[in-house]
């Protein structure tokens, strides 16, 4: 790859940047989440529906540790652009230096804690009834390799803010790739069931991990840091708390809606409503990655052109980000509405002679997913404007709005409405409840985001 340095983010054109930026995002997430697809589909061919729910009900927890690395990286990485805008490189290099301490201590403590409560904390997220042996198998194993999940997400966020997405995209694809190549040795060769999906997916994290090392060791990085860099700055650890607290709060709530969801559905129709929702929680990772790709890639482009007081480059991306990802939002959203049965029957095994329970288990889940895929994302198409105007706000180094504004969709509208929906409307309120949190959350974005524009971006010069 062609030496690449963060300059770029301040002098290019704002759409052929963001196309740069936002295309191996892109790329990377969406391989990423095709491994979480293909993976999903492996897993219920191959072991059964009933495994499809059980790794979605440890998701949230194991996604929660890891969402610590990705905190600390997103954190710290606002601040690695806006020093490296601001040509102040020493305190970009003491902020990478922390995040690394930090998510060592962080995430370490937190995977022993995980594994001294998994009896409580399986139950508690949905793994009930037969879902909780495959749970607890696959939770154990995967654990061990959260730590090094979690640095691979910090690191990736810092490759972004050098401006260099090409190492970024290919660190995203190595886990990918890997885990479904074990996959396919661990499961369909050698037969290991859960314990082989889950040693899979750990052995891609240690691929990533050595990728990541590589880059950071080698002379594409631009971060070359000391032993002294390591040494925790209170001001620096500050405002990477004040900013990764956004991302960690948003994969905090995501966690409690996972518990929330798998036990009302649970409640509602057992573990096979337990397996709609879990082919539901994938397509959300997967169908979005071009949204969230664009995304990914606004973020250096603002946070460095804020830092060198470019705001007329900022306001322009955020302009061009919101387009880009609307588009993209509304191709995946005709997709979803055209064939939403087709897609949920491929994580449903077609072997002959299945037992009794598992084909009544597959029968249902055939039943119930089209309606449910069709209102969950029935608001997909204004998604972008939410999305960016929160990025905006965490990008630039503005706590507070970015926290209000990641929480508003899911903490303050989508947990109050399927706590309350349900009661009433049984599963349709559940699902209705997506598409109304969207269409709130995206009025609020939408009013604070022209607010910004309007004080402080617009008649600012650089």
């Amino acid at each position: 790859m062609a030496k690449v340095t963060s300059d770029a983010l301040g002098k290019e054109p704002i759409g052929k940047l963001l196309i740069k930026q936002a295309v191996p995002a892109s790329i990377g997430i969406l391989v990423m989440s095709l491994n979480v697809l293909v993976d999903s589909i492996f897993v219920g061919n191959w072991i059964g529906s009933i495994a499809i729910a059980a790794i979605n009900v440890v998701l949230p927890v194991s996604f929660f540790i890891a969402a610590l690395g990705m905190a600390i990286g997103i954190g710290g990485s606002s601040i690695v652009s806006r020093a490296l805008g601001a040509n102040n490189k020493e305190k970009a290099l003491k902020t990478f230096g922390n995040q690394i301490t930090l998510t060592l201590l962080v995430t370490v403590v937190m995977v022993a804690l995980g594994l001294y409560f998994v009896d409580t904390l399986i139950p508690a997220f949905g793994g009930k009834g037969s879902i909780f042996a495959p749970a607890k198998i696959y939770y154990t194993i995967i654990l061990y390799g959260v730590p090094f999940l979690a640095l691979c997400m910090m690191g990736n966020t810092v490759i972004r803010a050098e401006g260099k997405p090409k190492f970024a995209m290919v660190a995203m694809i190595i886990p990918s790739v890997g885990n479904l190549l074990m996959d396919y040795i661990f499961i369909y060769v050698f037969d290991w069931g859960m314990h082989g999906a889950a040693w899979a997916t750990t052995a891609g994290y240690l691929m990533c991990f050595g990728y990541i090392l590589y880059f950071f060791l080698s002379k594409n990085s631009e971060l070359k840091i000391g032993l002294s860099h390591f040494g925790l700055d209170r001001s620096i650890l500050q405002e990477i708390g004040s900013l990764g607290f956004v991302t960690l709060a948003r994969q905090a709530v995501t966690s409690i809606t996972y518990l929330l969801m798998n036990n009302i559905l649970f409640n509602l129709g057992g573990e096979a409503m337990v397996a709609v929702y879990a082919i539901i929680g994938r397509m959300l990772m997967f169908a979005l990655f071009p949204v969230f790709g664009v995304t990914q890639g606004f973020l250096p482009i603002a946070g460095f052109n804020y830092g060198a007081a470019r705001y007329d480059r900022v306001k322009e991306s955020i302009y061009t980000a919101i387009k880009y990802a609307a588009l993209v939002a509304t191709l995946v959203f005709v997709v979803l509405m055209v064939f939403p049965a087709e897609i949920a029957s491929l994580f449903l095994s077609n072997k002959p002679h299945l037992p009794a329970e598992e084909l009544a288990t597959n029968a249902f889940v055939l039943q119930h997913s089209p309606l449910a895929m069709r209102l969950v994302f029935a608001a997909t198409p204004i998604i972008a404007l939410q999305l960016i105007g929160a990025a905006y706000f965490q990008a630039v180094g503005k706590a507070i709005p970015a926290l209000l504004l990641t929480l508003t969709r899911q903490g303050f509208f989508f947990i109050p409405l399927i706590l309350l929906l349900p009661q009433f409307m049984g599963e349709m309120g559940v699902w209705l409840s997506f598409p109304i949190a969207d269409v709130l959350a995206t009025m609020v974005t939408g009013i604070y985001l022209v607010r910004e524009i309007k004080t402080k971006l617009s008649g600012l010069v650089a």
